[in-house]
């Protein structure tokens, strides 16, 4: 007689089907950890309280349609205790805005952007892989900075536009944290908007505490 679970020379070992079942379930745990991460969102440094953010962008930054004090930078900068410093500039397009991307990093030394372009892009119709390629090199200039940076979507400016898929494509293949959809849900919603394209003092602190809590949860703050 053989003991149990052998077999005699040149003959396949027989599995135990409990140590088959055991070992598919923890090769599956494994590919599920393993897409858990891939799937999960990029994360930012912790930001000291000295710190410095720079908001970046044309006149949804500016915050045109309301007063210095109720634009969105100067709302986060009170609901974070940071100092955010408006680098909003009208009619900004993502051309002039690498033309002085560069003065405004040596200036402020930010240790965080928040980039947000594009819109004027659309309005003047410019070609969308323009928009795009030049939104990917403000992204570089400010990493070459040592700065980090969280790009945030502008919804094209028509009924229903919704924001265009060029952010999602930067923000996966630049690893960066996106917001993609702050403006678009406020600019949607007539009570907070100042006029078709821009918001009001409401829709900016709206804006300000979205960006306050995914601020927290990409755990810079």
């Amino acid at each position: 007689m053989l003991p149990a679970h052998t077999t005699p020379h040149g003959l396949q070992p027989v599995v135990d089907r409990s140590t088959l079942a055991v070992s598919r379930f923890f090769i599956a745990v494994c590919v599920s950890l393993l897409l858990a991460a891939c799937d999960r969102a990029p994360t930012l440094p912790k930001l000291s309280s000295h710190d410095v953010i720079v908001a970046f962008g044309d006149s949804l930054t500016h915050g045109t349609g309301a007063s210095e004090s109720t634009a969105y930078p100067a709302v986060l900068a009170a609901l974070t205790g940071r100092a955010v410093i408006n680098a909003g500039v009208p009619g900004d397009t993502t051309t002039t805005g690498l033309q002085r991307l560069p003065g405004v990093l040596a200036e402020y030394k930010p240790r965080l952007v928040l980039l947000c372009l594009g819109g004027n892009d659309m309005l003047r119709k410019q070609p969308e892989a323009s928009t795009e390629n030049n939104l990917r090199l403000l992204v570089q200039t400010i990493r070459a900075s040592g700065a980090h940076v969280v790009l945030i979507g502008v919804p094209e400016p028509r009924l229903f536009g919704g924001t265009p898929d060029f952010y999602s494509r930067i923000a996966n293949e630049m690893q960066l944290p996106l917001e993609r959809e702050i403006f678009n849900d406020v600019l949607k919603d007539n009570r907070l908007k100042s006029d078709p394209i821009h918001a009001n003092a409401a829709g900016y602190r709206q804006v300000a505490e979205r960006l306050a809590t995914f601020l927290k949860e990409a755990g810079a703050l």
